[in-house]
C-alpha cells in the first residue's frame, strides 16, 4: 500500500485545480449564455465603439470574478480520512461539511479531461448508492496521491484487508482499433443518424437567423427551392444523398465508440474489476463484484456475426437514475470466453443454465398485436384524412409485415429461466438481452393482474432492485406464483449482504 501521503489531517487539490476549476466554470457560463452571445454578436457590425468598450470591460470583469472564485474554492476544499470515513469540507460563502463511511463508497473513479492531461492532474470521483450523481469530485490531485486515495478507500473486508490495484497482471479485455471498429459497425446507426439530421437542423436555423438579420431571407428561401425542386426531380441525387446520410451516421457511429472507448482495458481482479478506457476523457473505474446488484449480456446479429457481445453491470442506484444511465458500466467487444469469465467471476450459473426456459403466455403476443394494430389504424386513418389520398393505404403492403415480424421476435426474445438461487431474464426486439440476477439482492416483488389478464388467468412479475426493475411480463399465474414466493422465501433467508 502507498503510505506516502497522511490522509489523516486536511489536504488540498493541486494547486493545479485553480486553473481547472477557472476553465470549467468559464466553460459552464459560455453553455449558459451562449444565446445571448449570439444575439449580440450577429449584429456585431452596428455596435458603437462606446458599447464595444462596455462590452469588454465586462468580458474582463467576468473572467476576473470567475479566477476569484476558482481561487477560493480551491482555497475552502479539504479533505481527509478519519475513523473509516472520508470528510469533505467546501464552500464559499456557505460551508458544508461531508461525511461518507468508507464501507457506502461504491466506486473510486478516475478521470482526466483534455486540459487535466495537458497539465498533468487526475479528477478522482467518489459515488455512493444512494446518490444521483457523483457525491465527490477532486478535480485534480497527481496520479501518486490519487492512487495512495484508491488504495485507501477501496478496501475489501471488515478487517481492512485491501486490494493491490496497481499490480500488474494480464487483462481480461483489450479492445483493439480494430475492435472498436467491429463495435461502431454494430450500433444503432438510426440514433446517430436522427442526432446528425438534428445538428444539421440546428446550424440550418442558425443560418436563418443570420440572413434575417442581415435582411436576406428571401435570398435564402430562393436558393433553397430552386435545389429542392433540382433534388426531388432527380433520383441519383436521392440515392446518393441517401449514401451521404448512412455513410454520416457509420461516421458519426465510429467516433462517438472511438471517442468513449478508446485503448479499453478491463483488469479482473480478486474482488473487483477495473476497467481503463477514453481519448478526450480517460476514465478509470474500479468496479466492486459485491457492489454490482445484476448484468446484461447484449447481442444482435451483427455482434454475433464478429463473435462479440456488450456487457452492462448495473449497480445500486436511488430513484430514477438508471433512466439516465448515471451508474450503468459498459465493456464493449467482448468475446464468448471472455463473457464466460465474467459470469462465473459474479455468480454461479451452472444450475440456471441448464434451467427450463419458459416463455410467456400467448396472451403477451395478442396484447402486442392489438395494441400495434389499433396504433396503426388510428395511424394510417389520421394520414388519410390529412394527405387526402388513398394511395397512402398501399404501404400497408410493407408496414404489416414488417409490424408481423416486429411482433414475433420479441414474443420470442421474452422468456426466463430460474434456479434455486439465480434468475436470467431474455427481451429484446432486434438486439438480444439476457440479464442475470442473485435472487436474495431483490429489494421487493409486485405481482400485477388487470381484469384481462385474470380472464386468461396470467399476471406480470415486477422484481425490483437497487439497480432498476425487472420485469416479466404475462406468465401463467401459477408459475408467478410460485416465483413471488421462492423470491420472498430466498430474501428473507438470504445472510448475504447484497451490496
Amino acid at each position: 500500500m502507498n503510505n506516502s501521503f497522511d490522509f489523516s489531517s486536511f489536504s488540498k487539490q493541486s494547486p493545479k485545480g485553480i486553473f481547472v476549476i477557472y476553465i470549467n466554470s468559464i466553460i459552464k457560463c459560455i453553455k449558459v449564455t451562449w444565446i445571448l452571445l449570439f444575439l449580440i454578436l450577429k449584429d456585431f457590425s452596428e455596435i458603437s465603439d462606446v458599447r464595444l468598450n462596455y462590452m469588454y470591460a465586462g468580458v474582463v470583469l467576468i473572467l476576473v470574478f470567475l479566477l476569484i472564485r476558482a481561487y477560493l474554492v480551491f482555497k475552502n476544499f479539504q479533505f481527509k480520512i478519519a475513523e473509516e470515513h472520508f470528510i469533505l469540507k467546501q464552500g464559499i460563502l456557505k460551508k458544508t461539511n461531508t461525511s461518507i463511511p468508507l464501507e457506502r463508497i461504491q466506486n473510486v473513479n478516475f478521470k482526466q479531461n483534455i486540459i487535466q492531461q495537458v497539465i498533468d492532474v487526475f479528477e478522482v470521483s467518489l459515488e455512493t448508492a444512494g446518490s444521483s450523481k457523483t457525491e465527490i469530485a477532486i478535480r485534480a490531485v497527481s496520479l501518486e496521491k490519487a492512487t495512495a486515495l484508491k488504495e485507501i478507500i477501496t478496501k475489501v473486508s471488515k478487517k481492512n484487508e485491501e486490494i493491490d490495484y496497481t499490480k500488474e497482471s494480464k487483462p481480461l479485455i483489450h479492445v483493439s482499433f480494430l475492435a472498436l471498429l467491429k463495435v461502431s459497425l454494430t450500433q444503432n446507426h438510426l440514433q446517430s443518424l436522427f442526432l446528425f439530421l438534428a445538428i444539421v437542423l440546428g446550424f440550418f436555423q442558425q443560418i436563418q437567423q443570420i440572413f434575417d438579420s442581415l435582411g436576406n431571407r428571401d435570398l435564402l428561401d430562393g436558393f433553397i427551392d430552386k435545389n429542392t425542386n433540382a433534388i426531388s426531380s432527380s433520383i441519383l441525387i436521392i440515392i446518393i444523398c441517401i449514401i451521404i446520410l448512412t455513410i454520416s451516421a457509420l461516421i458519426s457511429s465510429f467516433v462517438r465508440v472511438f471517442l468513449i472507448h478508446f485503448n479499453l482495458v478491463a483488469y479482473l481482479k480478486k474482488d473487483a474489476f477495473e476497467i481503463n478506457q477514453g481519448l478526450l476523457t480517460k476514465k478509470s473505474i474500479v468496479l466492486k463484484k459485491q457492489k454490482v446488484q445484476s448484468i446484461t449480456i447484449s447481442t444482435n446479429p451483427i455482434k454475433r456475426l464478429f463473435g462479440i457481445s456488450f456487457i452492462t453491470f448495473k449497480q445500486a442506484v436511488s430513484g430514477k437514475i438508471n433512466v439516465k444511465k448515471n451508474k450503468l458500466i459498459r465493456i464493449v467487444g467482448c468475446k464468448r470466453n471472455q463473457v464466460e469469465t465474467v459470469k462465473s467471476s459474479l455468480f454461479n450459473t451452472a444450475q440456471l443454465e441448464n434451467s427450463e426456459k419458459k416463455r410467456t403466455d400467448n396472451y403477451y403476443k395478442k396484447r402486442l398485436f392489438f395494441i400495434l394494430s389499433f396504433f396503426t389504424i388510428t395511424l394510417y386513418t389520421v394520414l388519410v384524412y390529412v394527405v387526402d389520398s388513398l394511395e397512402v393505404l398501399y404501404s400497408v403492403v410493407v408496414i404489416a409485415p414488417l409490424i408481423i415480424f416486429l411482433i414475433l421476435k420479441k414474443v420470442e426474445k421474452r422468456y426466463y429461466k430460474i434456479s434455486e438461487s439465480m434468475l436470467l431474464v431474455g427481451s429484446g426486439l432486434l438486439e438480444t438481452h439476457l440479464t442475470y440476477l442473485e435472487i436474495f439482492k431483490v429489494q421487493n416483488i409486485k405481482m400485477k393482474q388487470n381484469i384481462f389478464q385474470e380472464r386468461s388467468n396470467v399476471a406480470d412479475l415486477i422484481l425490483q432492485t437497487a439497480s432498476g426493475k425487472i420485469k416479466i411480463p404475462c406468465i401463467h399465474f401459477n408459475d408467478a406464483i410460485q416465483i413471488y414466493n421462492h423470491t420472498l422465501f430466498k430474501v428473507e433467508t438470504s445472510k448475504s449482504l447484497w451490496m
